[in-house]
Order: C-alpha cells, then sequence, then structure tokens
C-alpha cells in the first residue's frame, strides 16, 4: 500500500509548532475527528520508531489534511524541516474516532496545549446546534489556531495560566463555571492526562457523558506492538488495552487516569 504523499504547505504556528497540510485524497476521505496517522521521520536510525499525529483538520474537497505538530524530539525535529514539496511517509487513518451523534445537540471541546488539535475537526464535523470550545495555553504567545477555532464554533473561551491572554487559570476551571451555567449533552477532551482527569471527574458529578483523547507513543500503530497501552475499568476490574486499536478516544468514564 501506498504511504507516500506530498507535502503541499508547511506553515510555522508559534516558536515550537509548525503545521504540515499534506496531499492524500484516501486519508481525506476516510479520516473521522479524533483520528490518528503514523508518521515515518526520517530514513535513519535517528528516529527509528514513526510517530503518532492526531489529524488536526480536513479538506476533503482538495484531498488536503493538516497535522500540526509541535517539536519534542528528534523525530518532530526532522519533521519540521520538510517543506511544500517535500514527500512524507504516512500511514492511516487509524484508530477510533470521536462520537458524531446528532442526539446531542449542545458539545463543549476542552483542549490544553497541543492537546487542541483534534477538537478542531471535530468542531467543524458534529451535528451539533451549539458548539463552545474551551482552550488552554501557558501564555499568550503560544496561542494558535484561535481563528480556526472560531469559524468552527459559537463560542471560543481561552485560557491562560498567566492570564496575559483571556481567562486566568485552568481550562478546567472555565469547564466547571460553563457547566454550572449550563449543561451540556457531551464534552469531548484532549490535553494533559492530568487536566482530562480533573475534567472527567468534574463531569461525572454532574452526570454529564464525556470522550477523551489519550496521547501515547507508539510502536506499529496497528496493534501489533502492544506498546500504548493504557488502564482500563473491566467490571469490578481493570485491564490494559490498546490505544492505537481501542483509541485514541475512550469514554471518559473507563479510563483509569495513573
Amino acid at each position: 500500500m501506498n504511504t507516500i504523499y506530498k507535502i503541499v504547505k508547511s506553515e510555522k504556528l508559534n516558536i515550537d509548532t509548525f503545521l504540515l497540510t499534506v496531499e492524500s485524497e484516501k486519508i481525506a476521505k476516510k479520516s473521522r475527528p479524533g483520528q490518528i496517522v503514523h508518521i515515518k521521520c526520517g530514513n535513519g536510525t535517528e528516529a527509528y520508531l514513526r510517530r503518532p499525529i492526531s489529524i488536526c483538520s480536513v479538506d476533503r474537497e482538495k484531498g488536503t489534511f493538516d497535522l500540526a505538530i509541535q517539536i519534542r524530539g528528534k523525530g518532530t525535529k526532522i519533521l519540521s524541516c520538510l517543506k511544500a514539496g517535500d514527500d512524507i511517509d504516512v500511514m492511516g487513518p487509524l484508530g477510533q474516532g470521536f462520537s458524531l451523534y446528532p442526539r446531542h445537540k449542545k458539545i463543549i471541546a476542552v483542549g490544553g496545549g497541543i492537546g487542541i488539535f483534534p477538537l478542531l475537526q471535530l468542531l467543524k464535523d458534529h451535528p451539533a446546534q451549539n458548539k463552545k470550545a474551551i482552550l488552554g495555553f501557558r501564555t499568550r504567545s503560544l496561542i494558535i489556531l484561535e481563528n480556526e477555532f472560531r469559524q468552527s464554533c459559537n463560542e471560543l473561551l481561552i485560557a491562560t495560566d498567566d492570564g496575559s491572554y483571556g481567562e486566568k487559570g485552568f481550562v478546567t476551571e472555565l469547564l466547571k463555571k460553563e457547566v454550572e451555567k449550563e449543561l451540556p449533552d457531551m464534552v469531548f477532551i484532549c490535553g494533559p492526562t492530568v487536566m482530562m482527569k480533573a475534567g472527567v471527574e468534574l463531569l461525572k458529578k454532574h452526570n454529564i457523558p464525556c470522550e477523551v483523547s489519550m496521547e501515547q507513543r507508539m510502536g506499529c500503530g496497528i496493534g501489533a506492538c502492544l506498546v500504548c497501552v493504557c488502564k482500563i475499568k473491566k467490571d469490578d476490574d481493570w485491564n490494559y488495552t490498546q490505544i492505537c486499536k481501542s483509541g485514541p478516544v475512550f469514554s471518559g468514564d473507563e479510563v483509569i487516569f495513573d
């Protein structure tokens, strides 16, 4: 199966984050919000394993999809050097995405840092009449994709740790305020584990269902190597499950956050 595609645009979003637009009619048409792709970072041994990256947005008419990537190591550093016209080796789309139920009329998407990326296409595709996004960043200079999110939802709230833009504090604090004003039908969360855990616990108190997107280093991306696992509740006990096959999206009440 051909996994080599062409990069049509490379754009720097902030000091350590960049966006690649990749041409692939297959991935653009087949992908659903929350799914991932598995990218080969180079031809040498410097970054041997592929990197799992959430699909940020797709343009089904043009046959392209966007990947927003933060430089976190050797592999993503190699990817940051790619430019328009270069080839890129991409497997996907992989995994289970977010639910898109028409019965959910009011939804909230909550993202922290690089956890915002899979939420953009979710907001674009979800049939809900009322769509709200709550995004968190450390400081104003790190805020990215603000306009894209504003265009994809009815209301956007932004929190920064230092108060340099939007509300000062954490996204979970904003989520608490919004839930106390009006209960949503569904909440989608992606970000640091501690943030997702706090969000899930908050929503449980109000009996609000939620889905979380788990991020984990992967080996094969297809469920063969057993590298990417998380703890899932099973009856009165727990078990490990593979994020690449069963996730990366899970129901919030089934994940055990360690």
